[in-house]
């Protein structure tokens, strides 16, 4: 054994598997990603799974985010146009 307990083997197995997309909009939203993931599971299970197919597009665009437009550069200050 590592040292590392199972349960955060397994979170990390899963973070390295997974497209990312809890991550990304915990980042975004200032929100632990383990707290959306479970938000995810819970909407999943009342809504018969539809958010798996909103889960696949979110992944799609990360994954590809480069080749798409929309994707605006950060500037440094608010003089710069």
């Amino acid at each position: 054994m590592t040292g590392i307990p199972f349960i955060d083997r397994i979170a990390s197995w899963f973070e390295q598997q997974a497209f990312g997309v809890c991550t990304w909009w915990g980042k975004l939203l200032g929100i632990q990603p383990t707290r959306i993931r479970m938000y995810f599971i819970y909407l999943s299970f009342f809504t018969v799974g539809s958010p798996v197919i909103l889960y696949f597009i979110m992944a799609f665009f990360l994954e590809h985010k480069e080749f798409f437009p929309f994707r605006r550069k950060r500037r440094s200050s608010v003089w710069e146009l």
